[in-house]
């Protein structure tokens, strides 16, 4: 009896670990059961991409714009970003639910890479022209990183607002990245290892309950005294973020980090300007008070990067494209009409 035991003990073991480290399969989110007012595309893949309009009509828009949103978030967030303004503007803003997240379909071999077709596929499905225009903020203006990388020659201008940074870069002074990594919290310092050595760990940690889990998914980040005036502003309403990780937390936040915090699929420093002529306008934008993202970090990308406008914000944390009004119209006027540094 003791044999038998002791035989069936390391596969208890190991039956356990294996089901703490897999994640479960992504809750059931067919876009089947979408209302038929809720627009949504379908990709050469089958995937589904479900969107959202906003601005004018596309035909008679002098703009089209797509949004790519943030860690947590989902198509409703390009409400936030929009200046009251938009219409006069003339501008068509799509936005539209990531892989993974609210009622898109999943993509398990998620990449910058692949995120950048997908919009390259919604440009074209929506009948949007030769060229458009992208805004990303914070991982989202992380992923418009790949559309400057894989989707150039598809651009009139991007707007990377706040953007995450991967301190794997290799890009980076070792001596730079140690001083903005030892500022971050001591549990988002883990993640940031999870996601490059072992990315198969990453569900487990984030669920277990032994250690903290990254504090931007458990909402213990840090924020400026400008981002918390912004942030109780928000309606909660409009953040959706039940709706954004309906399907599960794994395919939507967790393959965000693996992605966008792990090993490198390519470092933007290396990137060599990929317009001729000037024929696309490029802006980063960033806020001096980030307690999220390195400032520092932020300008040695631009320094490195000198076909970028880069937008240094004095008084802004991290949530600035969420709040000021008037930083939204600098953003947007920026952006369409071409303004120089």
């Amino acid at each position: 009896m003791k044999r038998v035991v002791l035989l069936a003990l390391p596969v208890v073991l190991l039956s356990l670990i294996y089901r703490a480290i897999i994640p479960p399969p992504p809750r059931s989110c067919s876009t089947a059961g979408v209302p038929s007012q809720t627009p949504k595309i379908k990709l050469r893949d089958g995937r589904n991409l479900v969107y959202k309009e906003y601005g004018v009509p596309k035909n008679i828009a002098k703009y089209n714009v797509i949004y790519v949103h943030s860690f947590g978030g989902s198509k409703f967030e390009a409400s936030l970003i929009i200046p009251q303004t938009i219409e006069e503007l003339g501008v068509y803003f799509v936005s539209f639910d990531r892989p993974g997240y609210g009622k898109s379909d999943p993509h398990p071999k998620r990449s910058f890479e692949s995120l950048a077709l997908d919009i390259e596929e919604v440009a074209d499905q929506l009948e949007l022209g030769n060229k458009f225009y992208v805004i990303g903020f914070a991982m989202g203006a992380h992923f418009v990183w790949g559309c400057l990388k894989y989707i150039p020659h598809r651009l009139a201008g991007a707007a990377l607002l706040a953007p995450a940074i991967n301190y794997w870069w290799p890009g980076f002074p070792s001596n730079l990245t140690k001083e903005a990594y030892d500022k971050q919290l001591i549990r988002d310092q883990w993640v940031y290892k999870v996601a490059y050595y072992a990315p198969w760990l990453m569900y487990w940690w984030n669920t277990q309950q032994y250690f903290p889990g990254f504090s931007v998914i458990t909402g213990e980040f840090k924020l400026s005294q400008e981002d918390l005036k912004i942030a109780y502003s928000l309606d909660e309403m409009q953040l959706q973020q039940a709706y954004a990780t309906q399907q599960g937390e794994f395919e939507s936040l967790h393959r965000d980090l693996i992605i966008g915090l792990g090993k490198p699929e390519f470092d933007p420093m290396d990137m060599k300007n990929p317009f001729n002529n000037n024929d696309a306008n490029i802006h980063l934008w960033h806020g001096v008070e980030d307690g999220i993202v390195s400032v520092k970090l932020q300008s040695f990308i631009a320094k490195k990067n000198p076909w970028i406008n880069y937008h240094e914000l004095r008084d802004a944390g991290h949530l600035f494209p969420c709040g000021d009004d008037n930083i939204k119209y600098d953003i947007w006027k920026a952006l369409l009409n071409h303004e120089k540094k």
